[in-house]
């Protein structure tokens, strides 16, 4: 988790730097150098990720002495140099927090695996990485992003107001003020509500997407449940075969990446939809109401308060007559009554119904556009219908990467592969014969004995005790 997020961290330093690697200095050829620093930067803290992968005490140094060393360097550089001309004076400092974050806790968390390894406490578990280690990184590294390209600019904006804006309104005929003075502190009050109002959108789509997030994790739990047990039809709309394949994997390694690239982009769509929707609010509701003037929303509704009304009876009467006059209750059970009337009623309703329709039409349209904005950053929902999701090609690509991690790591066959190395004599204690799960396939795929899970009857696998299993593939 802690590579993926220093890795996301400097893809999102990348997109607005003026030389993406450290040793460039060519800013004519940026594309390239930009083309060049996506391999360059995975290679570089490859080994960070490596040093754990080992699972004894020279990676536990190794990757202890690399922590330590990128992580002074990076704080020995923020305070060299903290300042910047570079969006903000302080973006650099600002913009490497995340990243001196995640090397803090490589730097903790590896003489802590060593020292545990001296004591004989360490356990062995080869852990996945989760698919939500890079969203939560790449949140953290997109919302300090939106801020400082925005918010530091509303603030200069916002000093630099003199009297000088009262001729340029008055060039666009808007006079709030025959004083200068009065109209400079109404413009920096206003333009104070603008960077407010975006601050507070950036932090609602932060608060939406980290709650997405849980709630990803919990539905994927459960999917990861149901298909253990066999109940295709709880992901997938048809029966399909949970085997990996082409597709599956190759959306399995970039799964991750996917999700990442997801929730940045609904973070930008998500705060500028807020943003949009604060200001409108703010200006067109909130300071109208409290200044008592520029009530231009409200005389516009009010001027059609006779359709209004209109409306509001045509739904009462409906609701009334259906309650009251259309609806018999006959010894505990309920029929229609008076059809004739029900059909009068009806034909009259019509054309009222019709504008009716239209604004449910528009309130649909509105909740469904924000249901999708909400839902944006998440792959593990469709956003489409049922029967046509597998035109969502976010949560197809969830359904692929669903496959590889059932078939891959499913329970039945990890209790078996334990079961194979007890009866082989490779487990001796039983603080290892807990460890039946990860490394019981990593033994087993050394040995070329190829194992594939496509049944979930837990019978077959006692049959395969007695039998010949080494080249063979159980279905």
């Amino acid at each position: 988790v802690a590579v993926f997020g220093v890795l996301l961290c400097k893809l999102c330093g990348m997109v607005i730097a003026p030389n993406p690697l450290p040793f460039s200095t060519d800013s004519e050829n940026k594309q390239n150098w930009m083309i060049l620093a996506l391999f360059y930067y995975p290679a570089l803290y490859y080994p960070l990720l490596a040093c754990g992968t080992l699972h004894n005490k020279v990676g536990y140094v190794l990757g202890s002495l690399l922590s330590w060393t990128h992580f002074g360097v990076q704080v020995w550089q923020k305070i060299d140099c903290p300042k910047t001309p570079q969006i903000h004076k302080y973006y650099s400092l600002f913009s490497s927090l995340p990243q001196i974050a995640c090397l803090a806790f490589l730097s903790f968390q590896y003489p802590l695996l060593l020292f545990k390894g001296l004591k004989g406490t360490e356990k062995s578990n080869a852990t996945e990485v989760s698919f939500s280690s890079g969203t939560i990184s790449s949140g953290m590294a997109m919302a300090l992003l939106l801020v400082l390209l925005v918010v530091p600019t509303l603030q200069s904006a916002r000093m630099g107001v003199d009297e000088e804006i009262a001729m340029v309104l008055s060039g666009f005929k808007i006079e709030l003020s025959p004083d200068k003075a009065e109209v400079v502190r109404i413009v920096v009050h206003y333009i104070w509500c603008v960077e407010v109002s975006y601050i507070s959108a950036m932090t609602l789509a932060c608060l939406i997407n980290l709650a997405m997030l849980m709630r990803s994790m919990v539905l994927h739990r459960s999917n990861l449940k149901g298909l253990y047990r066999g109940d295709i039809y709880n992901v997938y709309n048809c029966q399909r075969s949970i085997r990996p394949s082409r597709p599956a994997l190759v959306c399995w390694m970039g799964y991750t990446s996917f999700t990442a690239a997801h929730l940045c982009f609904g973070m930008i769509v998500q705060t500028m939809v807020f943003f949009l929707c604060l200001l409108i609010t703010v200006f067109l509701i909130i300071m109208p109401v409290f200044h008592g003037q520029n009530l231009i929303l409200f005389k516009l509704l009010w001027s059609m308060w006779p359709f209004w009304l209109m409306l509001l009876l045509a739904v009462v009467l409906q609701h009334i007559t259906a309650r009251f006059c259309f609806i018999k209750k006959t010894a505990g059970t309920r029929d229609l009554d008076n059809r004739g009337s029900l059909f009068l009623l009806t034909y009259l309703l019509f054309p009222v119904n019709v504008l009716i329709g239209v604004l449910l039409g528009l309130w649909r349209m509105v909740i469904t556009a924000l249901f999708n904005i909400v839902h944006l950053g998440r792959m593990d929902i469709s956003l489409l219908n049922r029967n046509v999701e597998a035109f969502d090609p976010a949560y197809r690509c969830y359904a692929h990467y669903l496959k590889i991690e059932v078939s891959q790591s499913h329970p039945v066959m990890k209790a078996f592969c334990g079961m194979l190395l007890q009866s082989a004599g490779q487990e001796g204690s039983a603080a290892q014969r807990a460890r039946d799960a990860e490394e019981g396939l990593e033994q087993l795929a050394g040995k070329c004995i190829r194992i594939h899970l496509l049944s979930w009857n837990p019978a077959l696998w006692c049959l395969g005790m007695a039998g010949s299993i080494t080249d063979k593939w159980w279905w």
